[in-house]
């Protein structure tokens, strides 16, 4: 559901402007989906040095806390589970007050994920906002694996939705994809369609130049990871010591996430059938695997229509 709201377009009061003069107190838009609600920001009491990590679904959220907690911990060995230390406020599977005790208890430097573009959640010159791209397909392979491993049942219990027809044939990959392509939603009520990616990433695009905004690429992840780590350091401000940085990078890349899936996947409620899975390639270029060349070119197409050409030209790098 859209919900307008009166206040000033956040990205137009902060674009270029000095973050710290810059006071925004309400999003202007409330997305609210069968199992998020942007609405449970309203309220929530964000703190100084705070990180916010907003992705689109499978477009590197969890390998981001991931590498945010090494961070601010400083060592591999973190004291608890990623859906622990980093809580995801929006989502409706956990009563908010739940979720709002337990990132009010934490002494260390918090950090939140949420699925929610920038224009829907308080932006605070006080925190740092990380956003990370993935090629858009990519992600949308992705997404395909993860709904086949999510149980639909227990989400059912946990949300209030209608259980899952089992009699409701699933759809190939390919076939998936060309329709995920095509389909025609509107972005601010579907993110998780081609223009609610485009919308989501096209809204941080003009928040670039922003001091307390930080765009990561999920290729420049795989390609550079130790350099990647250390740009987000600087920006989020934390001292590494330098004989420390091997063990960190090391205990971000896929494989050690993937060796420990128990504490690394970003949910508590027995919805992900199987960690292991949920791990389940981390790479970049799948999308050649299921599409010729005609068929990306049909996405590239539909996405020049939705999202500016110096993005496109970033994302699609």
């Amino acid at each position: 559901m859209r919900d307008d709201r009166s206040a000033v377009n956040t990205h137009r009061t902060l674009r270029g402007a000095s973050v710290r003069s810059a006071v925004v107190t309400v999003p202007p838009y409330r997305y609210t989906s069968s199992d998020e609600d942007s609405g449970r920001w309203d309220g929530f009491e964000l703190r100084d040095r705070d990180v916010v990590i907003s992705t689109r679904t499978k477009h590197g959220t969890t390998w981001m806390q991931s590498i945010v907690a090494l961070l601010v911990f400083g060592t591999p060995d973190l004291p608890a589970p990623i859906a622990d230390l980093s809580p995801w406020l929006d989502w409706t599977v956990e009563p908010r007050d739940d979720v709002v005790a337990r990132l009010d208890a934490q002494t260390h430097r918090r950090f939140i994920k949420t699925h929610t573009p920038l224009d829907g959640i308080p932006l605070d010159p006080r925190v740092t906002y990380v956003v990370v791209a993935r090629h858009p397909l990519d992600a949308a392979v992705s997404l395909y694996h993860q709904q086949l491993n999510l149980d639909r049942t227990r989400w059912a219990e946990l949300t209030g939705n209608a259980p899952p027809d089992p009699s409701t044939p699933t759809a190939s990959l390919h076939d998936a994809l060309l329709a995920w392509i095509e389909m025609d939603l509107d972005p601010r009520e579907h993110l998780d369609c081609l223009p609610g990616v485009a919308w989501h990433l096209a809204d941080a695009w003009t928040r670039r130049d922003v001091p307390n905004v930080v765009l990561v690429h999920y290729d420049e992840l795989q390609a550079d990871l130790d350099g990647s780590m250390r740009r987000i350091a600087r920006r989020l401000g934390v001292a590494v010591a330098e004989e420390r940085w091997p063990a960190l990078v090391d205990a971000a890349r896929f494989g050690s996430m993937k060796a420990r899936a128990s504490a690394s996947v970003p949910e508590r409620n027995g919805l992900i059938r199987d960690h292991d899975r949920f791990f389940r390639a981390g790479v970049s270029g799948a999308r050649f695997d299921e599409l010729v060349a005609g068929e990306i070119a049909a996405y590239e197409a539909r996405i020049a229509a939705l999202a500016p050409a110096d993005l496109l030209a970033w994302l699609h790098r």
